[in-house]
Order: C-alpha cells, then sequence, then structure tokens
C-alpha cells in the first residue's frame, strides 16, 4: 500500500499517456490480487477528477416488466426469480430512468436499457472460468461488473473487468462493489460506457458531487 502510494503521481501520468496507459496492469499487477485498490487509491487524489480515455410494442412492455420486476427487488417485498439483490436492482433502475442517448449517424438507434445494463454488469454462475470469460470478450469495452455467484440474488464475489483484466473487488456487497467500479474509472483514466454516460453523470455529479458545475 506504501509504495503504491508512493507511485501515484506517476501511475496518474501514465493513465493519461496513450503510449503507456495500456501496461498499467504490467506495471502494476497488484490492481489484479489485491481487492478494494482502485477505491484506495482515489481517496489519495483530491481537487476536481475527470475521465479521459477515448475509446415496437412488445418491446415497451418488455422494459415495463423489467423495470417492475426491479423494482419489487428493490423495495424488497417481494423477490423476482433469478433478479438481483436490492442494491444491485436500485442502480439497474437507474438505466431505466435514465436510459441511453441515440448513437448519432454514424451508428444508428439505441440500446434498450435491458441491453445498456448489461454494459454495467454482467452474472456468470460459480464455477464458470474467469479467462474464459475474459478471453471470449470481442470486442473492447469500458468498464464492468462481473459478478459470480450460483443466482443474480447470491453473488459470491465482485470483479471488475477492464481490458480483459479481472480486478477483484474487496467488498462481497454490491453497492460497495459498483462504488469501486465508478471510482475504477478515475483511477485508470477511462471514459464512461457510451450507454452509461446519462446514468454516471447523475451519479457523479448528484451522489458523489464531482464536477457538478462543468458536467452537462
Amino acid at each position: 500500500m506504501r509504495k503504491m502510494k508512493q507511485t501515484f503521481n506517476y501511475r496518474q501520468k501514465m493513465i493519461h499517456d496513450p503510449v503507456k496507459s495500456s501496461s498499467i496492469f504490467l506495471d502494476f499487477p497488484r490492481f489484479l490480487d489485491i481487492g478494494g485498490l482502485p477505491s484506495l487509491q482515489s481517496s489519495w487524489r483530491s481537487g476536481p477528477l475527470s475521465t479521459s480515455r477515448k475509446s415496437s410494442n412488445k418491446a415497451v412492455v418488455s422494459q415495463c416488466d423489467d423495470l417492475q420486476n426491479l423494482l419489487h427487488n428493490a423495495e424488497g417485498i417481494t423477490e423476482v426469480e433469478n433478479g438481483w439483490d436490492s442494491d444491485m436492482s436500485s442502480i439497474l433502475i437507474l438505466v431505466h430512468l435514465l436510459p441511453p442517448s441515440p448513437h448519432g449517424r454514424k451508428r444508428p438507434g439505441k440500446l434498450s436499457a435491458r441491453q445498456a445494463s448489461e454494459h454495467l454488469v454482467k452474472f456468470v454462475k460459480t464455477g464458470t472460468s474467469i479467462q474464459g470469460h475474459l478471453d471470449g470478450i470481442a470486442e473492447r469495452r469500458q468498464p464492468y461488473l462481473l459478478a459470480v455467484g450460483t443466482q443474480r440474488s447470491v453473488i459470491h464475489k465482485y470483479f471488475i473487468v477492464i481490458d480483459k483484466h479481472a480486478i477483484p473487488c474487496k467488498s462481497p456487497g454490491s453497492l460497495a462493489c459498483f462504488d469501486e467500479l465508478f471510482k475504477a474509472h478515475f483511477v485508470f483514466g477511462t471514459s464512461y460506457d457510451h450507454d452509461l454516460v446519462n446514468v454516471y453523470n447523475f451519479l457523479q455529479t448528484a451522489i458523489y458531487e464531482i464536477d457538478v458545475e462543468t458536467t452537462k
């Protein structure tokens, strides 16, 4: 921990260097085997934070059903079969309330809230090869949570997946792990997923109170 703190400024310069940023896990492999390092590192920096790296009717009914199931789980009144726990359900409700924006002319259309939720957290059953999951990533995506458990409401371990690496989260709780995911964007200089920008910007300004005056 002491050495990570001593090399903090070096890493900050590294993540903003297009050439060096891709080798951060080679130079600092402890991110991959010590849970909670991204969250810890974010507490060492003061002042504004910013991200930088580039990188039909049936459908309506389906979206309403998804939202209703999340609300039931979030309120803890009834547990929907194969649903997330109350904390993760509350986070995913935000994806429905603040859905993805259209991609523009180059990528027409937009993802549904259900599809966008997959960009925030993915579930795999206990016993699934984590390395196999990483090897199966076909396209580069922004950081997301990988939840490993017997079912979505019973998660034994969370990982932050970034650049085909799985960083173990320190806490077993979904809310604390999402907090680590959010902070990882700043620790590794990574921009928000395009389809989750509305959600992340809301949390950044309303909950974390970061760059409130300058964030659209």
